[in-house]
């Protein structure tokens, strides 16, 4: 695949991350091959490092250091040596951008997870936001504003194999055992999970297994994976991230809902993009109509993601999440 393609492909994940569409186009349109993807990626987080440290005032340092953690995060997309350290930056950017914006954002941690509790102590519920495949929780900024801002708390983490632990760690097939470590930390009494990707596989699988779960929401995600079909990029980082060919095989085998949908007793939200079309992934309606309580949303011209079609989805499974953890009715 030449750059020219990878930048068309990566264009609404990217955007959707909130990247300005222009600097976006600035910065791959000088690419001459996609293994320039990261370093220029890179170089562009630390020009708004940089920016945030000449920065007028706190919040303008604020801002500019979670646009760095964006571009930092997007460099590790493409196949790149140093995505450990993107990696390992785009989550010391976000972490100084919280302390200067958000005081009252606590670091979480844990044995398999990593990631940022924001929002009112007191909050009537609190979200776990999970990443998918080659995604982390600097992605989803975005998703966890629109959560922030009904009133709920967030927890966006990266888990094992994934974001700033995927250098040290692998992906586990009993992630909702990771998932349980943080509701424990967290110390929260209604729980609401939101999957992007095969995050939303994790979701899903976590709210069969979990009783803590109240609320749940998928976007993109798979409902069942064919190894033999999986487009050979989609392999490749599976490979990676699980720690090697077998274990990427056999990880891959066990992403199938069909004996965990039944077991949902959470309000649950599908939402899919009708152009996200991947060889060797089935894609989440079966989920929506197995799960005692399941809400199918279909968008059409929506991609993997649904990056180019925020409007359709982000306010609506927003007030999902929220309805059903305060329990209040959703306006008609």
């Amino acid at each position: 695949m030449s750059a020219v393609e990878f930048a068309a492909a990566q264009w609404t994940r990217a955007t959707g991350a909130g990247v300005d569409p222009h600097a976006y186009r600035r910065v791959t349109e000088g690419l001459t091959s996609v293994a320039d993807w990261g370093p220029a990626f890179l170089r562009t987080g630390h020009g708004y490092l940089r920016r945030a440290q000449g920065a007028g005032s706190p919040r303008s340092a604020g801002e500019y250091l979670l646009t760095a953690a964006r571009w930092f995060h997007l460099a590790t997309l493409a196949p790149y040596p140093e995505a450990h350290r993107a990696a390992a930056a785009a989550d010391h950017a976000l972490s100084r951008a919280l302390t200067v914006l958000e005081p009252g954002a606590r670091r979480v941690s844990g044995e398999g997870f990593t990631g940022w509790l924001r929002g009112p102590s007191h909050a009537p519920g609190t979200v776990v936001v999970l990443p998918g495949l080659d995604s982390a929780k600097e992605e989803f900024l975005d998703l966890v504003s629109a959560l922030l801002a009904r009133g709920l708390a967030v927890f966006a983490m990266d888990g094992p194999g994934q974001g700033a632990l995927a250098a040290t760690t692998t992906f586990v097939a009993d992630y909702e055992r990771i998932v349980g470590r943080a509701i424990d930390a967290l110390g929260a009494a209604r729980i609401g999970l939101v999957g992007m990707s095969l995050g939303g596989y994790f979701a899903a699988r976590t709210a069969a297994l979990e009783p803590r779960v109240a609320a749940v929401a998928t976007v993109s995600g798979p409902f069942r994976l064919d190894w033999e079909e999986l487009p050979p990029p989609v392999r490749d980082i599976m490979v990676q991230r699980a720690g090697g060919g077998d274990a990427a095989h056999e990880f891959v085998r066990q992403v199938d809902l069909a004996a965990l949908a039944p077991r949902i007793a959470a309000p649950l939200l599908v939402v899919d993009g009708g152009q996200d079309v991947i060889p060797g992934v089935t894609n989440g309606e079966s989920l929506a109509r197995l799960a005692p309580h399941g809400t199918y949303l279909s968008v059409p011209h929506g991609d993997h993601l649904l990056g180019n079609a925020r409007p359709d989805w982000l306010a609506h499974l927003s007030d999902h999440i929220t309805h059903t953890l305060t329990g209040t009715p959703a306006a008609r």
